[in-house]
């Protein structure tokens, strides 16, 4: 079950990363939906590229440091895709809401897992 959570977590690590990335050195598609179809401005986009950068780098750290940064990132991470969803949902793009919707579960399913083994770990120190 281990190496399950660890590939779940590289591939939201990849995907945040390059997500986040696109939209901070400003790609056009990026740019013009954020802009054009969503409605929001462009410092949006810009902090929306800078969360999940570093909630990508969160999960990357949280290889080593688990405690200090799995469940800051997973639990962020879910907060963008709920936002997300609602975005698409309300520019009436249902069916594109099937990747965030993914996203989300899998980032979900990172931070139960780890509040779950940081749990248990402070349960055996206490003993």
């Amino acid at each position: 079950m281990v190496w399950v959570i660890r590939v779940i977590q590289a591939l939201l690590i990849i995907d945040f990363l390059v997500s986040g990335i696109m939209k901070l050195v400003g790609n056009d598609i990026a740019v013009q939906e954020f802009t054009e179809v969503y409605n929001y401005s462009l410092g949006f986009l810009y902090t929306i590229g800078i969360l999940e950068v570093l909630g990508a780098l969160g999960l990357f750290i949280g290889y080593w440091k688990p405690k200090l940064a799995l469940l800051f990132s997973s639990a962020g991470l879910a907060l963008i895709m709920l936002g997300a969803i609602f975005t698409l949902l309300n520019a009436g793009q249902e069916i594109m809401v099937l990747m965030p919707i993914l996203v989300l579960i899998l980032s979900i399913i990172v931070f139960i897992r780890n509040r779950t083994v940081l749990k248990q770990k402070s349960i055996a120190e206490k003993e």
